[in-house]
C-alpha cells in the first residue's frame, strides 16, 4: 500500500508539474509570440542578454539550498528558515554587485538602456530567495497543485502587463516588466497558498548541514548555467543583438518542450528517488521508467519541430525571424537528449552523491567550452551545431557513474530509448514531406501536425512500443 501511495503521489505530482510548466510556459510562449510581432529581433535580444545576468544570479540564490531541503531525509522549520535567510543574504550581495556593475555591462555591449534595466531586474533576486524555499516545501510534500495554480496566475498577470506595455510602445521595458512581475506575483501567490511562510529562526548548525550538501549542487548549477548562457553572451558581443534575438527565438521552441517535461521530471523524481535512496534496485527501475517514458514523449516532439520549423516560424513570428530556423532545428537535436541527462543526474543527487554531480559538470563543461572556442571562427550556425554534438557526448558522461551506482549502463539506456528514436525519425521524414504536397502556411502546418500525431501513435501501436502501452494504461485508456 505504501508503494502504491508513492506511485500515486508521483503520478499526481508529474501531472500537476507538467500542467504547471506546460501552462505557465504555454502562456509565456503565447505572450512572447505577441511581443515578438510587436518588437524587433534586436529588442528581444537585448532583454535576453539582460536575463542571462539575472539567471546566473538566481543560481546563487535558488540552487543548492533548495535541493538540500528536498533531499534531506528529515527537515524542520529551522531548516527552511535558515535556508531562506542565507538565500536572502546572498541576494543582497548579488544585487549590490549587479547595481554597481550595470554601467560596465552597458558599456561593454554598447547598450545604455542595460544600466537601468539590469538594476530593476536584479530586484527579482530577493523574490527568488522566498520562491526557492516555498517551492522546496511544496515539493517535499508533493503539493505540486499549489505550485501549478500560483505559476499559472503569475504568468497570466505578468503577461497582461507585458503585452499592455508593448501596445503602449514601451519596447524593451515591456519584456523587462513582464519578467519582473512574474517573479513578484509568484512569490505573493505562494505566500497566500501557505506553501511556506518565513519565520524568524536561524540555526548555524542547520545552515551548515544544508551548505555541506548544497554547495556542490550550487557550484554545479552555476557552471551549467554560465555555460548554457555563454552562447548568448558570445553571440551578443561578437555579432549583435539582432542575431541574439534570432538565437533566442530559435532556442525558445525546443526549450519550451524540454524545460516543461524535463523540469517536471526533475522536480518530481528527485523527492521520489530520495524516498527510496536506500533501495538501489527500486531507484534503478524508477530511473529506467523515467528515461524510457520521457524519451518516448520528447523525441517525437523534437523531431516534429525539426519538420515544421519553417512554416511555424513564418506563421507565428513572421518572416523577419526566418534566420532562426536552422538554429531551431539544431537545438532540437541538442534538447532531445535532456531526458537522459535529467534522470541520471537526479538519481545521483537522490543518492546523496553531490560530489559526483559536481565532477560531471566540470568534465562536461570542459568538453563543451573546447567545442565553443573551436567553433567561434566558423560562425553562429557551426557554434550551435557543435552544441548539439557535445550534448550527445555528454549523455555518455552523465550515465557513466550509474553503471556502478545503479548497474544501469549507457548502452542499456540507449537500448531502452532506441525504439522511440527510430519511430521519431520516421515520423519526422513523413511530416517534412507534407510541405512539398500542400500550399499555404497555415494549412501545411495543420496537416503536418495531424500526420505527425497519427503516424507516431500508429507506429507505436503497430510495433507494440512498451512506453506507449504504459502511458495508455496509466491514463486509463487501456485496461491494466
Amino acid at each position: 500500500m505504501y508503494q502504491e501511495n508513492i506511485k500515486e503521489k508521483v503520478l499526481s505530482g508529474l501531472f500537476w508539474k507538467v500542467m504547471e510548466n506546460g501552462g505557465t510556459q504555454g502562456i509565456q510562449f503565447l505572450v512572447s509570440v505577441l511581443l515578438a510581432r510587436m518588437l524587433t529581433p534586436a529588442e528581444s535580444g537585448e532583454v535576453m542578454l539582460i536575463m542571462i545576468f539575472i539567471t546566473i544570479g538566481n543560481v546563487f540564490v535558488q540552487s543548492g539550498f533548495n535541493t538540500s531541503l528536498i533531499q534531506k531525509p528529515h527537515v524542520e522549520e529551522a531548516d527552511y528558515s535558515s535556508a531562506f535567510f542565507m538565500s536572502a543574504a546572498i541576494a543582497a550581495v548579488l544585487y549590490a554587485l549587479l547595481f554597481l556593475s550595470a554601467p560596465l555591462i552597458a558599456s561593454f555591449y554598447g547598450q545604455p538602456v542595460f544600466q537601468p534595466a539590469i538594476r530593476v531586474m536584479a530586484i527579482t533576486l530577493f523574490f527568488g530567495a522566498a520562491i526557492s524555499v516555498q517551492s522546496a516545501s511544496a515539493a517535499r510534500n508533493m503539493e505540486f497543485r499549489k505550485l501549478c495554480i500560483a505559476s499559472l496566475f503569475a504568468a497570466l498577470g505578468s503577461g497582461f502587463i507585458g503585452v499592455g506595455l508593448a501596445v503602449k510602445g514601451y519596447g524593451l521595458w515591456s519584456l523587462v516588466m513582464q519578467q519582473f512581475f512574474y517573479s513578484l506575483f509568484l512569490m505573493v501567490l505562494l505566500h497566500f497558498q501557505r506553501t511556506w511562510i518565513p519565520r524568524f529562526l536561524f540555526s548555524a548548525k542547520k545552515a551548515g548541514e544544508l551548505f555541506s550538501y548544497g554547495w556542490k549542487i550550487l557550484l554545479s548549477g552555476l557552471i551549467d548555467t554560465i555555460f548554457t548562457n555563454v552562447y548568448g553572451l558570445v553571440i551578443g558581443k561578437i555579432y549583435n543583438t539582432d542575431m541574439m534575438g534570432q538565437y533566442s527565438r530559435g532556442n525558445q521552441f525546443p526549450a519550451l518542450i524540454a524545460n516543461n517535461l524535463g523540469a517536471a521530471i526533475q522536480s518530481v523524481m528527485l523527492p521520489a528517488f530520495s524516498a527510496y535512496q536506500t533501495d538501489r534496485n527500486r531507484v534503478r527501475n524508477m530511473v529506467r521508467r523515467s528515461i524510457t517514458t520521457s524519451s518516448y514523449l520528447v523525441f517525437p516532439m523534437m523531431a516534429g519541430l525539426i519538420a515544421v520549423a519553417e512554416p511555424m516560424v513564418k506563421l507565428l513570428l513572421t518572416d523577419q525571424y526566418l534566420p532562426c530556423v536552422p538554429m531551431l532545428r539544431l537545438l532540437c537535436v541538442a534538447y532531445a537528449t535532456w531526458p537522459l541527462h535529467v534522470a541520471n543526474l537526479q538519481a545521483i543527487n537522490a543518492l546523496g552523491r553531490s560530489e559526483i554531480f559536481l565532477k560531471l559538470e566540470v568534465i562536461k563543461k570542459a568538453v563543451s567550452v573546447a567545442a565553443l572556442i573551436i567553433s567561434i571562427p566558423f560562425g553562429i550556425y557551426t557554434m550551435v551545431a557543435l552544441r548539439a554534438v557535445t550534448d550527445f557526448i555528454c549523455t555518455f558522461i552523465n550515465s557513466y557513474p550509474n553503471k556502478k551506482l545503479l548497474n544501469y549502463s549507457f548502452l542499456e539506456q540507449w537500448r531502452d530509448v532506441f525504439p522511440s528514436f527510430i519511430l521519431s525519425a520516421i515520423m519526422c521524414a513523413l511530416v517534412y514531406g507534407v510541405q512539398f504536397l500542400i500550399e499555404g502556411t497555415l494549412l501545411t502546418l495543420v496537416v503536418q501536425i495531424f500526420v505527425g500525431v497519427v503516424s507516431y501513435v500508429g507506429l507505436s501501436w503497430l510495433f507494440k512500443i512498451e512506453s506507449f502501452f504504459y502511458l495508455c494504461r496509466t491514463a486509463g485508456i487501456l485496461k491494466r
